[in-house]
Formats: C-alpha cells, structure tokens, sequence
C-alpha cells in the first residue's frame, strides 16, 4: 500500500493501531505470527563440503578425472596419482581463496539495528527490531537507525540519511503531510525506511511494513531473481577445452585406426593412442590458470581491491562500460562548502573537499586571508555558532561529523580559515535556539554576550532569509540592486549545481520572545552566501580519463537531483556536449526501443530506483557490453548482483551490496576500479601466455607421436615422460609466466570483446608454427641417434626427451610476448621465470644421472655428442622466432598478444 498518500490518521486506522497506547502486547504477538519476525530472509549458506565439490565440476577437470581412471585401469598408477595430485591441488588453491574472501566479508559487516523503542500498553518499551509489526508506533530520534518501514506521525525537525537507500548525498527533512501523487523514494518526506539513519531532530512513526515487504526487503527479492552467469574466462576455458577434447580425441582415432590397418597390435595402438591423448590435454593448466588468478588477487588486495570469486579476477580486464553510483563512490559522501558570495559582490572559492580542513579562500587566483577580512569572519562566526553537529577528528587525516552534513561542512569552512567553535563562543552563552522546519526553512540561535546584548545568528533557504534582510553587514540599508546581486549569486550557485544557504545576524537589547518567530526572523543583517556540495574524490580525475583511454565508458546512475549529476559528471570529465542524463521518470516513460537507440549516449541517470539500475545493467549486457557496476547502497545490489562485474565499497557499502558483489573497494577508493581493471588485463595477459605456452608445447608433443606412428618408427616418447613433461617441466615455467609484470601499455588499447576467446586465429597459427617446430627438433634428435648414430632405442628416447624438455624451455621465452623480441623486457625482469627454467634443466639432470630415477624415467646417461646434439636442436624454436618478429613490422607494446 503506498501509505505516503494517506493522511496519519487515515494511516492509523488503516493499520489498526492507536496514536497514544500503541498495540498491546497480545495484539503484537499476533501480528508477529500473521507478518513474520521484522528481518530480511537469510540466504542458507553451502557447506564447505558442498563448495569444495563444485571446484571439480570444470569440464576440463572432469576430462581429466576421466583420463586419470583411464590410466588406473590401464595399470600406469604412477600417472594417474600425478593427474590426481594436479586435480586435488587446482580444487583446494580454489575453495581456500573463496574462502579467505568469505573471512574478510564476515569482519567487514555491520551489526544492523537490533533494538528499537516503540509505544505497546501505553508505555515506552525496548524490543528487538526484529520483533517490530506493522501498527507498532516506534520512537525515533538522532543517531537511531530506522527499524522498519514507517510513515511519519510527527516530526520535529526530523532529517534522516538515506544515502544508502536512495543515494541522496544530504539528509532529507521530514514532514507528517500526505503526499498525493507516485513519487520515488527520495522525495517521500513522510516516510522513513529500514536501514536509514536519523541525523537530526526527533519524532514518532508507525510502522507500515516490515521484513520482506520494506523496501530493502523487495531489493533483497531482487538479489534472489538475478542469477550468476560465467564470467568470459570460464565460457573460455570451457569452450576451449572442449575443443582440445574432441579434437585430442580424432587424432587419436586416426592413428588407432591407421596402425591397426597396417596391422599393427590391437592393444599396443590402444596404449599408443592413449599416450597421445596424455599428450594433447594439459594436465596442469587448471592449477596454473587457477594459480595465476590467485596471485593476481593477491596483486588486488595490495591494490585495495579484495575479489570474492576467483574467476572474477580476469572478467574486469574486459570491462567496457563502468556503471558508478555518484555519492560515495565518485564522490566523498562529505558535504563541503565550495564558494562564498559576501555583501560586497565578491564571490570567492574554497579549496579543499570533504570533511578535513585543509585548503584556502581565493578570489579569482588571488589567495585571500579571512582574518584580514571582518566581513568573511563574522560570516563564518554565524556558520559555527548557528550549528548543533560536530567534527571529529579520528585520525590522520580522517575526520567525521556527528550530526547534520550540511552544518559539519560549515564547520570546516570556519576550521578553514582558523576559527573554531570554541573561538566563535568566547564571550558568549547560550539563550535559546529556533529549530529547523519545514515551513520557515531557516534555523536560528540566540546568545547573549558579557554585555548584556543578546545576538541572533540565523541560516537557510535563501528565498526565505532574504526577503527578511534590511540591511548588509556593514549596517547599510539593502537595496534593490543588493538583492539583484545575491539573487543573482544564487542563481549562478545552483546552476553549478551548488546547493546555497543564506547567512543572516540580529541583534537585540533584551531576550526575545523565543516563541515568536515572526518577531526575532526580521530586519536582519545579510551577512553571506555558501555554495555547498558533495566534491569529487581527488582520484577520480585522473581514473576517469585512464579509464576512457582505455575504451572504458563511465556512467553515473544515482538517485540524486539531474542537475547535481549532470555537474559532477561534467566536472570529473564523464559527461560531454553530446552526451545526455535522464531522469528515472523519464525513462519509464521511453520506449524500449528508444532506449536502445539513446543507450550510448546517456551518461547520466539521475533520480533512478532500483528497477532502472537493474534496468540499464541488463541493456547494456544485451548489447554485448561487459559492465562492472560500482555502488555502496542497498538500492545498488540487485544491479551490483546483475552485472558481470559487482563493485561494492568495503568501507561506507552495505552488507547487502558486498554479499551481492564480485568484488569489495576496500579503501571506496573509484581509483582502485581502473587500478583492477589494469591487473584484470594484465592477468588474461598472463592466462593467454600460460596456454601459448602449455598448447604449443602440447601440439609439439602430439606431432611427434602422431608422425613417427604415420612413419612407421618405434615410439619417441613413453607415456611415463610426456608426463612428466606435461605436468613438471611445462608446469613450472607456466607459472613463471604467471608471474609477469603488467605490460605498461595495457590500459592503451581496448577493451576485448565478448565473444573473443583466450585462442585467436592468429595465435592458434603461431602455435601451431611453433609446435611443429618443436616436433621436427624432436625426432630429428631422436632420428640421428638411431639410424646414424646407431644408438639403442633407449638411448635414442632419452636424447628426444631431453630435447624435448629443453625445447619447451627455450620455447618458454618466445612466449612472453608474441610479436616482441623473448628479451626486449628485460632477461632479467622475470627472475621466477628464468629460476624455474634452472629448476628443470637440474631436474632433468638429476633423472639421467641417478639410477634410480634411471630405472623409473627408462632414460641413461648421455655422452657429449649427445649433449651437442640436445642443445642443437633445442635452441632452434627460439631462434626461429627471434628472426621471425625481428622481420615483422614493430607493434604497439599495449596491443593485445
């Protein structure tokens, strides 16, 4: 029922309750059995069990659980234990990284209201909100949270925060008045919402709705409709690994049926093929995908961003549009005063945003001193002492208001130029104060000095305070063409989407009458204009033009006013002549169609609710947009949820928009986004090497088997080596790949697209290049042994093992980068690259060298002939293709590989 239309009484009765009693307590229990506890339903959380299962529910996983069996009942335990291993170690790097950000996200919420006062029997009682129903009359005053749904039955100078509902930046006054006509949330000023913040004022509420029927409890419905889609990286892995299944599984049929028909034995080509499947799937390239997104999380959290979902990592890196909350997030969510027009004419801006008091007043360029400056002075005196909130001071640099934001952005400005509250109250003491209302739009505080004099310090509305002037600050009378000027400072504020008070002065010989407004709100002295608004953070400039350099295209969605977004969007660099904003109200009423045709051009939504957020989400996706949506507020998490990157803030966030994201800000720093976006590149970089390197590696080995099968020659390769190639020799280099630095120019090319998958064309053929390279070297080696060299087969396999393995290490360097020289980054730039290749050249010492390991790898020890013909061969695919990108045409280092 919208209860903002009915009148209190229409209210009351439509709820069955009493203004005075309240419910009595048999009718509360009730109601409690009929409506439910006052709580949002919890969504029941999977087992640990449950959640380390699914981690082998990959299909490439589940190819390989299905080749280790195969290996078992063939009886070559050893490679089905070393599959198993690889499996086993890929699920728990996993499910410990899901959850440590579980972990994190348990310290990073908030307890929510958990008692509320309410009126039952007559009498003031205490109970759990969570034992609220609706017709409760709840009792609200300054530093309360909202505990329910409420509509308003009295209010005395009531102002709660909303930001976190509706995304407004400055509290919102309350009135008791029905309101006749379907307004959004943020203009409702006769209701109060769960999970809001009283700020100022007190008052008295009866509870409308409760649980899921509030308004969070309708988004957290939302939450539960949009359902979770694989990120690009999972659709590509997935997509590639069936490839590299079924494609593994005709070469395989080919060479089975070839060697049968030239009559070979039936089991020995099973076993055959069976190896060249061993061969063509790359066993431990789960683990080192799932590796290097661990480490790039990592990376994140130092760069203050924590990723929930591993897979998520790499999904930023294809962003293309960023969706931003305003308030909070591009924002600082503090409220800052940015001009100052004083009686004279002049107008000075202030530097310095948020709540910290650090900048200065100037006058065009001119920096201009307020203790030189009596009329600047006793403006910012009336600012303090007209002003109930405080500012704190919680740490270096880190201050907070306890109060109204608007009165603790006039504190700072006081702080700005020197003068403390304290200062402002010498020689002065309390007489009496007229509170804020709705209806006069101004506040005024009275004290009287050591003189008897008594002095009122009034601020507000403009319109209001300054038709009660008659004189400026220097006791001149005001005349028309004074008010022609400040009405016109004020029209220039709010075309700057300023939002502007007024400051005024009186003094009086006796205490006035404090009950008469009238009498004390006249012949007033003008004493300044104050621009306020809530700035952008420092970072964001620079973010926002990285971030549109890099093809990312930012938009704001917010609840607040149009004309407020359209400012800060134009001022961060987001919004351009061609570009517009809408409001919600005008989106619902465009036609599907027009908003698609409009969609890139909108940069800015303003006034919105959740449906439009989910709204835009969802038609960007369809347009084949990767969107990473930002927001802090419960109004944000349906569409946080939707998108295919959900930003939360871990700082001011909710804990139903950081439950409902991928990633948590943990400094609400927008800066971190772009900072993300640059590691998610990098990190799909880092992927697409590690499967350069491991396929091409693979498709080596496939081709050496499948061309000495086609030839008639004894095998190269025993299955025993191809895996100890595939899951130890090729692993550890993987991760040295892993481990490089983000290319410099990453964030100057765009963004890939949807559909591109981690294999190109182009890069299929490289491989496929460089695989027969490896091939050729391979069983040249193996060729020379025993049909020159006259040596044994095990002799003649171990050389092309060992060719083999120092091949893929060689190879390993070409892999860096595609088009680039192996070492134009620096040999040196990747020392766990170059550690690892030390590694497994040792390693493979240590197998034809110790007899035991002799027996196990069936290998033997090569001579220096041998050795001259190993390190030939094996350094030819790294030269093959120095030569070829040193023929290609230089590419721009921030291309794509």
């Amino acid at each position: 029922m919208d209860w903002h239309k009915k009148t209190v009484s229409e209210t009351l009765k439509g709820l069955e309750t009493n203004l005075e009693n309240g419910l009595s307590t048999d009718d509360a229990g009730k109601r409690l059995e009929r409506f439910g506890p006052n709580a949002l339903p919890e969504k029941q959380r999977e087992s640990r069990l449950l959640k380390f299962l699914k981690t082998f529910t990959e299909f490439i996983i589940l190819v390989l659980i299905g080749a280790a069996v195969i290996s078992g009942v063939l009886g070559e335990w050893v490679d089905s234990a070393a599959i198993l291993s690889i499996v086993l170690l890929n699920g728990i790097i996993g499910f410990l990284q899901e959850e440590k950000a579980e972990r994190v996200m348990e310290a990073l919420k908030k307890l929510s209201a958990p008692a509320a006062r309410v009126i039952r029997d007559g009498t003031i009682s205490t109970i759990a909100s969570r034992e609220l129903v609706p017709g409760d009359i709840a009792l609200l005053e300054a530093g309360d949270k909202v505990p329910a749904d409420c509509r308003i039955i009295d209010a005395r100078f009531l102002k709660i925060e909303e930001a976190a509902l509706t995304g407004e930046s400055h509290a919102v006054e309350k009135d008791t008045k029905e309101l006749g006509n379907d307004l959004p949330l943020g203009d409702r000023i006769n209701m109060a919402y769960l999970g809001t913040t009283v700020v100022y004022g007190r008052g008295s509420a009866v509870v409308a709705d409760t649980g899921s029927s509030t308004e969070m409890g309708k988004i957290a419905r939302m939450l539960e409709e949009s359902k979770p889609e694989p990120t690009p990286l999972q659709r590509s892995l997935k997509e590639f690994a069936r490839l590299l299944v079924y494609g593994a599984a005709i070469v395989c049929g080919i060479i089975f049926l070839i060697g049968v028909l030239r009559g070979e034995d039936v089991i020995t080509m099973f076993l055959t093929a069976v190896s060249l499947a061993v061969a063509a799937i790359p066993e431990g390239l789960p683990a080192v995908v799932t590796i290097v997104l661990a480490i790039g999380v990592q990376r994140m959290v130092k760069r203050h961003a924590l990723i929930r979902k591993l897979p998520s990592v790499e999904t930023l890196g294809s962003a293309t549009i960023i969706a931003s909350d305003k308030t909070g997030t591009l924002t600082q969510n503090q409220m800052t005063v940015k001009r100052l027009y004083l009686p004279a004419g002049d107008v000075l801006d202030v530097t310095g945003g948020g709540y910290a008091p650090l900048g200065g007043f100037f006058a065009g360029t001119h920096e201009v001193s307020p203790k030189d400056n009596p009329a600047i002075m006793f403006a910012l005196k009336a600012a303090l002492l007209c002003n109930s909130a405080e500012l704190k001071n919680i740490g270096p640099d880190d201050w907070t208001i306890a109060g109204d934001p608007t009165e603790g952005s006039l504190i700072t400005l006081g702080l700005k130029a020197g003068l403390t509250k304290k200062d402002a109250l010498k020689g002065l003491e309390f007489a009496g104060e007229l509170p804020f209302d709705s209806e006069r739009k101004m506040m005024t505080v009275v004290f009287r000095d050591n003189n008897g004099v008594f002095h009122a310090f009034i601020k507000g509305a403009p319109e209001r305070i300054l038709p009660l002037c008659a004189y400026l600050n220097d006791g001149q009378g005001l005349t028309d063409a004074d008010r022609g000027r400040i009405l016109k400072a004020n029209d220039d504020f709010s075309k700057d989407a300023l939002r502007v008070l007024a400051l005024a002065y009186r003094p009086f010989t006796s205490l006035p009458d404090l009950s008469r407004f009238s009498l004390i709100e006249k012949d007033l002295t003008f004493l300044a204009l104050t621009g306020l608004m809530d700035p952008p953070r420092e970072e964001v400039f620079a973010a926002i033009k990285k971030s549109i350099g890099a093809g990312i295209t930012p938009i704001m969605i917010t609840g607040d006013h149009k004309i407020t977004a359209i400012a800060i969007a134009r001022e961060i660099g987001a919004f351009g002549e061609t570009d517009l904003a809408i409001t919600g109200a005008e989106l619902d009423g465009m036609g599907d169609e027009e908003f698609k045709r409009q969609l890139a051009r909108i940069k800015v939504y303003a006034r919105v609710n959740p449906e439009h957020k989910l709204k835009i989400v969802k038609a960007w996706k369809e347009r084949g947009a990767t969107i990473a949506m930002t927001g802090d507020g419960v109004n944000d998490a349906p569409a946080v949820k939707e998108a295919d990157i959900g930003i939360s803030m871990g700082i001011t966030g909710t804990d139903v928009t950081k439950e409902a994201s991928d990633m948590v800000l943990t400094d609400d720093n927008f800066a971190s986004i772009v900072s993300a976006v640059e590691e998610g590149r990098g990190i799909f970089d880092n992927i697409k090497r590690v499967v350069h390197f491991l396929l091409s590696c693979n498709i080596g080995e496939v081709l050496v088997l499948f061309i000495a099968s086609i030839a008639g020659m004894p095998l190269p390769l025993l299955p025993i080596q191809i895996l100890w190639t595939n899951l130890v020799t090729d692993g550890l280099p993987a991760l040295g790949l892993a481990m490089e630095k983000v290319d410099p120019g990453v964030m100057e090319r765009a963004p890939r697209k949807k559909s591109e998958g981690i294999i190109t064309g182009r890069l299929a053929w490289v491989m496929a290049l460089q695989g027969a390279v490896i091939a050729l070297c391979t069983l040249l080696a193996f060729s020379i042994e025993l049909y020159y060299l006259d040596a044994d087969a095990v002799k003649a396999r171990t050389v092309a093992f060992t060719v083999l393995v120092l091949c893929q290490k060689f190879h390993v360097y070409n892999c860096r980068s595609e088009w680039r020289s192996a070492f134009s980054s620096g040999f040196f730039s990747n020392m766990m690259l170059n550690a690892s290749v030390l590694v497994i050249f040792s390693s493979q010492l240590l197998l034809l060298y110790v007899p035991a390991l002799q027996a196990i790898f069936k290998v033997t020890a090569l001579n220096l002939t041998d050795w001259i013909i190993v390190f030939a061969a094996s350094i030819q695919p790294l030269l093959l293709m120095e030569m070829i990108k040193l023929m290609r045409p230089r590419r721009n280092p921030g291309r794509a590989l």
